[in-house]
């Protein structure tokens, strides 16, 4: 190993056990994913439960589980609980693009300043840009 690579590799190790310095660019994506990760976990596990409830309605209707668990005859109820599911999916979209605009609201000065911040340095010809 040559003296270049030597030094590689302790840079490489060395750099695991040194602080980090969070820098303002961090900074500005830790604020979008604040903005961003909280709402789309809820869509995605509201999502889900409204196909799910879709399903459940699909199955009451295509199959022949009521009959085996003695519920008598679920077309009916069947269609509306796929219908309800339908609709919980249909409202997904929507109520995720207002949580992202309200998200987006509270969070805009911040994002704003630091980012106007980060443009200024920028222009300035610092390395980082």
């Amino acid at each position: 190993m040559n003296r270049q690579d030597t030094e590689f590799m302790v840079q490489k190790i060395r750099s695991q056990y040194t602080e980090k310095t969070v820098g303002e660019l961090d900074l500005l994506r830790e604020l979008d994913k604040r903005v961003k990760r909280p709402v789309n976990v809820f869509s995605y596990i509201f999502g889900s439960i409204s196909a799910i409830i879709m399903g459940c309605g699909m199955s009451l209707i295509m199959t022949d589980i009521a009959e085996k668990l003695n519920l008598g005859d679920m077309f009916i109820p069947g269609i509306i609980i796929g219908v309800v599911g339908l609709a919980l999916a249909a409202v997904n979209y929507p109520l995720n693009k207002a949580l992202v605009e309200g998200r987006k609201k509270k969070y805009a000065p911040e994002i704003l300043a630091l980012s106007e911040k980060l443009l200024l340095e920028c222009d300035g010809g610092e390395a980082e840009c």
